[in-house]
């Protein structure tokens, strides 16, 4: 929640726990802030973000935490009206320095739109969260009552949690990531893409951990509703180093992709 008397400054909650550690926050809360520091900063409302690369230096602890976002000194030395792109860069700092940093693409989109669409063949569509029962076996594998995963409401289309391999689930916030505010389909969608390599693991919970460094979620679309669909799989290595990758989809089709750069190891 915001600090009235200082906007930069917001109070995290116990919805936003992760499951490493009962300390620290699941990665999608504090990347969906970052969001909403990125759509706050000098905003153009005929503009929207493309990409948004998100970098984790370490644990982000459930405590106060600063978010900031500026345009870049590169980009403001041309900046001017119509100008079609420019790059921001975000901090996300707790008392003991950056806890995360991104930084976002944000766009111009053309005018008047491109008649694109009749070259791109429509995908199958997949069946809706309303059309997906949920079930015990889809439950999050952790030991905390409370935490992101009681922040979000998620729905199995394939795979679980506790299920290795690919999955493919849909995914809507329950509260917003700010208080008092209405989550924006960016955040929205960076909370629920950092859940790529939780829904695909391929190693077990209770044996190894699978901690991702960072989330790239690239949108050529924003979600038309509330509900995001990952469609995740996991590449481990033997090295230690592995990848997950995201299709993103809301009901109307792909909006998107998302990647997390793993580390991998034995609890």
């Amino acid at each position: 929640m915001p600090d009235s008397s200082d906007p930069d400054l917001f109070h995290s909650t116990e919805l936003t726990r992760g499951p490493w550690s009962p300390d620290a926050q699941h990665g999608g809360a504090p990347a969906a802030l970052l969001g909403h520091a990125i759509e706050r900063c000098e905003p153009r409302p005929a503009c929207r973000i493309g990409r948004v690369t998100v970098e984790f230096l370490g644990p982000v602890p459930i405590a106060p935490l600063r978010a900031q976002a500026r345009v870049t000194q590169a980009a403001a030395r041309v900046r001017q009206p119509g100008r079609n792109i420019e790059l921001i860069e975000a901090t996300l700092s707790s008392d003991q320095g950056p806890v995360l940093k991104a930084t976002a693409w944000r766009l111009r989109p053309a005018e008047p739109k491109l008649d694109v669409m009749a070259e791109i063949q429509a995908a199958e569509p997949l069946p809706g969260p309303d059309a997906v029962t949920p079930s015990p076996e889809h439950s999050f594998p952790s030991t905390q009552p409370v935490g992101f995963h009681t922040g979000v409401e998620y729905r199995f289309v394939s795979g679980a949690f506790r299920t290795p391999g690919p999955a493919v689930c849909w995914f809507r916030l329950r509260y917003p990531i700010v208080a008092g505010t209405s989550p924006s389909p960016l955040q929205r969608t960076l909370a629920a893409a950092d859940f790529g390599n939780g829904i695909s693991s391929v190693l077990p919970w209770d044996r190894y951990f699978f901690i991702n460094t960072d989330l790239t979620v690239n949108l050529h679309r924003a979600p038309a509703d509330e509900w995001v669909c990952l469609d995740a799989v996991t590449y481990p290595e033997r090295s230690g180093i592995g990848l997950a990758e995201s299709h993103l989809l809301d009901a109307k089709g792909p909006i998107g992709r998302s990647t997390q750069t793993l580390l991998l190891g034995t609890r």
